[in-house]
């Protein structure tokens, strides 16, 4: 059977369900409801309709038909199981591809939170505090691609003894020709040696997002009360004490929502990869694995299957800040 059509069929059923439990629940409180209400409930169902339709041809068609292919073979004609998934833990370029996106989660999650949290600590207390926040956000303006170009430049080589003009390079060779005049600095290929190319990539995403990170908890930190600032320090407590004593346990709901977010965009990390290494030389991450079983080796099965597993592994974080929004609401 055509994949496409068995997607159309699990999709008519998901719906024709949907309207089952719809029909049922209002037959069941049709006594309970004067007519003015069910006019109303179908008046607001009637507007929701076309919202809900997008989002079926959009988003859960797409899903259900991603699942699909990943149990069929490169060209989706033969059903193979779970191989897909196998291969997502098997092979030697995918586990490199899920130890990078490890590295990412871990740090740069960790560095562009305790960035983020200091600078905001800090501008909050000079004298032009949005102008430094302004600055400070301009990275977080510039598409993902035009960063990855930018920073290509920064890190770009030449061998020593050439002019070199990425910055980076540039910076070091005349420092290190001012401070070591007989050695020098040697020049580094940052994006081609892979004891640091996967470091080089970390610092643009952090150089990017660390701008949205300081607004969010800027904001945050003006709704700690001023006065509980002022007690604690009358109170003889210096600003390390009331950072780690005050400020964080106040900020704690913020930085969880940060934190989760941050978890989620890096799970799905992939213009700068693609932009700067297109993932050679073990910098490869999930998101830019699945292009390249998609685009450039036709694998239909094998990039559904990748797909399929970011969204597995993206639905708990989700879930979690649902259920930290819904807490925060009832409360």
């Amino acid at each position: 059977m055509n994949i496409g059509l068995l997607s159309g069929i699990i999709l008519a059923i998901i719906i024709a369900v949907i309207i089952a439990i719809y029909i049922l629940i209002s037959i069941k409180n049709k006594k309970k409801r004067v007519t003015k209400s069910i006019l109303k409930n179908k008046l607001v169902a009637f507007w929701i309709a076309p919202a809900f339709l997008l989002l079926i041809i959009f988003i859960i068609y797409p899903v259900i038909n991603t699942f699909l292919l990943s149990f069929f073979n490169a060209n989706s004609t033969e059903f193979i199981g779970f191989e897909n998934y196998q291969y997502i833990f098997t092979d030697s370029g995918m586990l490199n591809a899920l130890g990078n996106n490890l590295l990412w989660l871990v740090f740069f999650t960790l560095i562009t939170v305790t960035i983020g949290l200091v600078l905001a600590v800090l501008t909050d207390r000079i004298k032009y505090e949005s102008v430094a926040k302004s600055i400070i956000f301009l990275p977080a303006a510039i598409s993902f691609v035009a960063a990855g170009i930018i920073w290509k430049f920064v890190y770009a080589y030449n061998p020593k003894g050439e002019t070199q003009i990425g910055l980076l390079n540039a910076v070091l060779t005349f420092v290190g020709k001012v401070t070591n005049p007989e050695n020098g600095f040697e020049p580094q290929a940052w994006l081609f040696n892979p004891e640091f190319n996967n470091w080089a990539l970390i610092i643009v995403g952090v150089w990017m997002w660390t701008g949205f990170v300081l607004i969010i908890f800027s904001a945050s930190l003006k709704g700690i009360p001023k006065a509980l600032l002022d007690a604690a320090r009358i109170d003889g407590a210096n600003e390390i004490t009331i950072f780690f004593k005050i400020i964080i346990p106040h900020m704690a709901s913020t930085i969880t929502v940060v934190v989760t977010y941050l978890v989620i965009n890096v799970l799905k990390i992939f213009d700068i990869i693609y932009i700067m290494t297109n993932g050679n030389l073990g910098t490869e991450v999930i998101a830019n694995r699945m292009y390249k079983e998609m685009f450039s080796f036709r694998n239909f099965g094998r990039a559904s299957a990748i797909a399929a597993f970011l969204l597995i592994v993206v639905i708990p974080v989700v879930a979690f800040n649902i259920k930290r929004f819904s807490q925060k609401g009832g409360n």
